[in-house]
């Protein structure tokens, strides 16, 4: 949905965007001393899917056994590195939950894991790790931009296996959606009172951040992980009902995003095979 090759393509005629032309795997690495990005984008000869597979180029996401595998084999960029190795992801709660992120519903959020268990053998950098994750899905039927101004959206583990995720979305026909979500470990979903926001210091390239707080707690930047010119994503340092957590944070402005200037930058971080 962020591929400049797309967004040229519906400048041109939009009944004639294919999407299935503009797939790719993003796969973003942070480490000690090392960042991987990978997104190269490739046309629909690479592409395979059926209802449990998708194929994109030389890489696999497969559903197995209630759990999925991911098998990668990319490229970073701007700099050449390899990307290769195995993910398995194992969902502990699933929600079968879909929320409209737009009046009409042409958009829509699901958090399909909540609460995951994953294992990670990278060959190439040479990383392995288990720990926690989670799985969610955006889908849509018309470009971001041309219903949505911005959003920022922060998820984090709570106590107890559970999960809470703040969606604040600000729509291009003024109005807003404010999702504030409790989802238990064993995937109930409850909606829950938002705490007041906060903003969050202005990235390099000037973007803006919100994230959601107790009343009366400052929240931290720990790390910024990504930070481009139409979207960033962050560790903040918060507290949400009491409980001091670490969330993920993503600001997303889509007035970014449809400038020329952006477009203009994205194929360095985005590049093309196909």
């Amino acid at each position: 949905m962020f591929s400049p090759w797309y967004a040229a393509a519906r400048r041109r005629s939009v009944a004639d965007a294919d999407p299935r032309r503009h797939v790719a795997i993003n796969v973003a690495l942070y480490g000690p001393g090392l960042h991987r990005w990978t997104m190269t984008e490739r046309g629909a000869d690479r592409l395979q899917r059926d209802a449990r597979t998708l194929c994109i180029g030389p890489s696999t996401l497969a559903w197995h056994d209630g759990r999925l595998q991911v098998e990668l084999d990319e490229w970073a960029v701007p700099w050449p590195a390899r990307v290769r190795g195995r993910l398995l992801l194992e969902p502990l709660s699933s929600t079968g939950a879909d929320f409209p992120l737009d009046a009409a519903g042409r958009h829509r959020w699901t958090p399909l894991a909540p609460s995951a268990r994953i294992e990670v053998e990278l060959d190439r950098p040479g990383w392995r790790w288990r720990g926690q994750a989670y799985l969610d899905g955006n889908h849509g039927a018309r470009p971001l931009e041309q219903d949505f101004v911005r959003w920022d959206w922060s998820r984090a583990a709570l106590p107890g296996g559970a999960t809470g995720v703040h969606y604040d979305v600000q729509r291009r026909d003024g109005s807003t959606l404010g999702l504030a979500l409790h989802i238990a470990n064993d995937g109930a979903i409850g909606s829950v009172e938002a705490p007041p926001p906060h903003a969050l210091p202005a990235s390099r390239w000037r973007m803006p951040g919100m994230v959601r707080a107790d009343a009366g707690h400052r929240p931290a930047l720990q790390r910024r992980l990504e930070d481009g010119p139409f979207y960033a994503r962050s560790l903040v340092e918060t507290r949400w009902r009491g409980e001091p957590v670490t969330a993920v944070h993503e600001s997303l402005s889509l007035d970014r995003f449809a400038a020329r200037w952006v477009q203009a930058l994205l194929p360095f971080r985005m590049p093309r095979r196909g």
